[in-house]
């Protein structure tokens, strides 16, 4: 976690490109994805994101599970101390 006013760096590669750099070098951020997520930015504003489909699908999936209303409940009850988890 990071204090308040400062940028946590989570990759020394650049992972922000203007549309034209990544038009540019498009096959390049794919495959720079598979580290971390880009941001692809207008007028120095992020319009988009690029994720790999690991991670893509990891996002997915996590909707997926708090769209349950039967996990978020359970989840709830983890987090208060009332459940275990049990080693399969």
């Amino acid at each position: 976690m990071t204090k308040p006013g400062v940028k946590a760096t989570y990759f020394s590669v650049k992972s922000a490109y203007s549309i034209t750099e990544g038009q540019a070098e498009f096959p390049r951020l794919v495959r720079q994805a598979k580290r971390g997520m880009i941001s692809i930015e207008r007028h120095g504003r992020v319009e988009a994101f690029l994720v790999s489909r690991e991670r893509m699908e990891a996002i997915a999936e996590t909707m997926e599970l708090l769209a349950n209303d039967e996990f978020r409940t359970t989840l709830a009850d983890y987090r208060a101390g009332k459940l275990k988890m049990k080693a399969l």
